[in-house]
């Protein structure tokens, strides 16, 4: 019997913590004048911000209109997804309060706000994410459909912003997990990956500075 492809939702949950951990780290950086923006680094850093915290948003939002209805007629009384949909709550007010502190960056160039912000949602999205992972994957494995997980994928999928979140894959995937994903995508994956990756790399490298290799 054939169960649900998990490795893509994996991946995605492995690169907002990263995205939103390095960018805790860059906004210390600036917070504390170990590292300096100008008015077009401080622009494009915000915009990532914004970009990162709708991606975010349009993940979970998913998960609560879509996965989590399919998990339930699915598997029943088997799981409570209570703690995960307000843990979802929380996160859309910090989410909100982190849109607001971005465009005040841009503004004032003082990023001692979103150091603090973006550490608290690093840690909420490290221990939300791992909850999450153990408990309904296992769920999802043994009682979802192949044709719902993928409607849930497709969803995830058309909310995003396709040049950020498909070279992140590359970013954030194994090599074993590239060559499953290329192996299970086609040649079309390997195409589109090389047209923009050059492009993705020269953002992340004006948006990090010496952080963007970490």
């Amino acid at each position: 019997m054939a169960v649900p492809e998990l490795l893509g939702f994996q991946i995605n949950h492995r690169a907002m913590r990263g995205e939103v951990r390095r960018l805790a780290g860059l906004a210390t950086e600036l917070a504390a004048g170990r590292q300096s923006a100008d008015a077009a680094r401080t622009t494009a850093i915000a915009g990532f911000i914004t970009t990162l915290s709708h991606g975010i948003h349009h993940h979970h939002t998913m998960e609560d209109q879509l996965l989590w209805p399919v998990i339930q007629r699915s598997a029943g009384a088997e799981v409570d997804l209570r703690d995960l949909s307000d843990d979802h709550s929380e996160l859309d007010s910090l989410l909100a309060e982190l849109n607001d502190q971005a465009a005040a960056f841009v503004s004032t160039g003082d990023a001692s706000a979103l150091a603090a912000s973006l550490t608290r949602l690093a840690d909420m999205l490290d221990e939300h994410i791992t909850e999450e992972e153990l408990l309904i994957f296992p769920i999802i494995k043994k009682y979802v459909s192949v044709a719902d997980w993928k409607k849930v994928e497709d969803a995830v999928r058309k909310g995003g912003s396709f040049k950020d979140d498909l070279p992140r894959i590359e970013q954030y995937a194994r090599p074993e997990e590239l060559a499953r994903l290329r192996k299970l995508a086609g040649p079309a994956l390997s195409v589109m990956l090389v047209l923009l990756r050059g492009g993705h790399r020269r953002r992340q490298r004006f948006i990090f500075g010496p952080l963007a290799d970490a």
